[in-house]
């Protein structure tokens, strides 16, 4: 327990250092490019003094430089640091829009070009889409977590349909990504901070010019399947790993 407040109490001095210079680089031109550069080292540097290794699997499935809507499950606030610091290129993150409340973060998170969305107001919502959009067609990624909260039993919830409707009105291509072992390291309602080993898996992109509004949900199925077929293999394959281990020790 006390390893997890001296973690939690640097981690938080480190946020706030990293925002702060954030905040700063906001006045110079392509600020948005150069404070995600902060945001993907802020990532790495948190997760290497958690000592949480990460196992990126199918990264030769992305196009370099070609915007994507990233589509993820997720388990933790690891999950933010992990995608930061480990999926490659220039993206921006759909973001609830109580997190730009809070001090300096919430202003770091403006400087990097993230999109608050308003979940309890439709109309605001649909607005925010609309921006993700505007990034897109300015050749950014977008990156999302459609079950729209953390997983509490592990478990691939239900997801939501809103950035469906975004990369299908932005006709950008969908990439499935499973992160496995994150909620083991720092679970949901938890500030307890465990090392560990996570897997994020990135699958072939999704073209979506097959779908339209109405056949939506086709895609939303797509979409959370591939994610819970990868999450589940790896995760057993992880598994068998330890108990491959664990038999070779005996």
């Amino acid at each position: 327990m006390i390893r997890s407040a001296l973690l939690v109490t640097l981690g938080v001095v480190i946020t706030a250092f990293m925002s702060f210079w954030s905040v700063a680089f906001s006045i110079f031109p392509n600020a948005h490019n150069k404070v995600h550069k902060i945001a993907n080292l802020w990532g790495k540097i948190l997760l290497l003094i958690c000592n949480t290794k990460v196992e990126v699997i199918g990264k030769e499935n992305l196009q370099p430089g070609k915007p994507h809507v990233f589509m993820a499950n997720h388990q933790s606030d690891f999950d933010i640091l992990i995608a930061l610091a480990y999926i490659p290129g220039q993206f921006r993150w759909l973001v609830k829009k109580e997190l730009f409340n809070i001090p300096v973060f919430g202003a770091a998170m403006k400087s990097a070009g993230y999109i608050e969305i308003d979940r309890h107001n439709r109309e605001r919502a649909l607005q925010s889409l609309d921006e993700a959009a505007l990034r897109i067609r300015e050749g950014k990624s977008i990156m999302t977590f459609p079950e729209g909260t953390r997983s509490r039993d592990g478990e691939i919830n239900s997801f939501k349909q809103g950035t469906f409707y975004l990369a299908i009105k932005s006709g950008v291509p969908i990439v499935p990504v499973s992160i496995i072992g994150s909620g083991k390291i720092m679970p949901k309602r938890s500030l307890k901070v465990r090392p560990g080993r996570v897997k994020l898996v990135i699958d072939k992109e999704i073209n979506v010019k097959d779908y339209d509004i109405e056949k939506r949900q086709e895609l939303v199925e797509k979409v959370r399947n591939i994610i819970i077929k990868n999450y589940d293999y790896w995760r057993e394959a992880g598994t068998a790993g330890i108990k491959d281990m664990e038999r070779e020790a005996t």
